[in-house]
């Protein structure tokens, strides 16, 4: 087995340990890990065996013999593939580009096969980082890494900020900062107690001691809004799968936030850059979100979720989708 293959395996194939009460893909790997990995845990048997996947018949109309051209072609590409494939939709580009002379239909039922993005719901992304502040910006935050959890639906997500910077070292208040130290002395004396009384006191003040790699940091705590668009609630047709996209973009990674203003609920509004990526770009192109546009008049949003609407993705697919400050202003009036 060469090292490629080996990487490919070690880094992308995870044995499934699956319970009963867990779903399965259509394949019998568990639905979590459908994507990236059940296509490169096959590339890896089919290198060992020669074999397709069973139940791929299903999906695809030609036979099997073609479809072991296939596995050859994308194995070799997966090799090639610099860096290979992280992402279901890297991997869904590699297949739709390494098959692109084959059967539409064929093509189609591969990625649906391992639950991939099919062709019509992969997006371009147009807009990068600024490289300088935008007009409007009222200040502009670096955030330590994101913890899914901190993220309750499409359109909100709570972030900390260590206070070592500059913005924020110097209105730290000194209750929280003694605290800080006393729960650290709390911590190497064993005193557990005392020190998660102490983390309380800091988190009511809103801040909180973070472990990053191993380093315990004081940060500041920022409830934020994405700016110009609104996501469907927790409780509407698409609020999970929008609640499901931003983890997916955010968890673990630094933001870059530029904070605008803030709303009625004490929420810093703000666009959010992740990687070089625009978070409300890619909610809007996916078709998890809406324009705000009563709030927020940027042309170019309108223009993503006239793009996504064009290809019926998202909440899009539905024939006559509830807006979602209407569904709240019903919840209010009792409708």
């Amino acid at each position: 087995m060469g090292n490629a293959l080996r990487f490919l395996y070690g880094h992308c194939c995870k044995p499934s340990t699956t319970g009963d009460s867990e779903s399965l893909g259509p394949h019998g790997i568990s639905a979590a890990t459908v994507g990236v990995s059940a296509l490169a845990q096959d590339l890896f048997h089919f290198e060992i065996n020669s074999q397709v996947p069973e139940g791929l018949s299903k999906h695809v109309v030609s036979s099997k013999k073609a479809q072991a051209n296939w596995y050859r072609k994308l194995l070799e590409a997966w090799r090639e593939a610099k860096p290979p494939p992280k992402t279901p939709e890297e991997a869904s580009r590699l297949v739709i580009q390494t098959l692109k002379r084959h059967q539409k239909a064929d093509v189609e039922g591969l990625l649906a096969f391992y639950g991939l993005p099919l062709p019509h719901t992969l997006i371009q992304l147009s807009s990068g980082v600024p490289t300088s502040l935008p007009d409007g910006v009222k200040f502009e935050l670096l955030t330590l890494p994101v913890d899914p959890r901190a993220v309750p639906d499409g359109d909100t997500i709570s972030v900390y900020v260590s206070t070592a910077d500059p913005r924020e070292s110097s209105c730290v208040p000194r209750e929280v900062q003694m605290a800080a130290v006393q729960r650290s002395k709390a911590r190497a004396e064993r005193n557990y107690e005392k020190a998660d009384n102490l983390q309380k006191k800091i988190t009511d003040a809103g801040y909180r001691v973070i472990s990053v790699q191993n380093e315990e940091i004081l940060a500041r705590k920022y409830r934020i809004r994405l700016r110009g668009i609104d996501a469907p609630e927790s409780k509407m047709p698409y609020g999970k799968e929008a609640q499901e996209e931003l983890v997916k973009l955010v968890q673990g990674k630094c933001l870059r936030i530029l904070v605008y203003n803030e709303d009625r609920y004490d929420r810093s509004v703000g666009d959010i850059y992740c990687n070089g990526i625009f978070v409300q770009e890619v909610m809007l192109k996916k078709g998890l979100a809406w324009h705000y546009a009563a709030y927020d008049q940027r042309p170019e949003l309108a223009s993503w979720e006239k793009e996504a609407r064009a290809k019926r993705i998202g909440l899009w697919a539905s024939t006559n989708p509830e807006e979602p400050w209407e569904w709240r202003k019903a919840r209010r009036e009792g409708r």
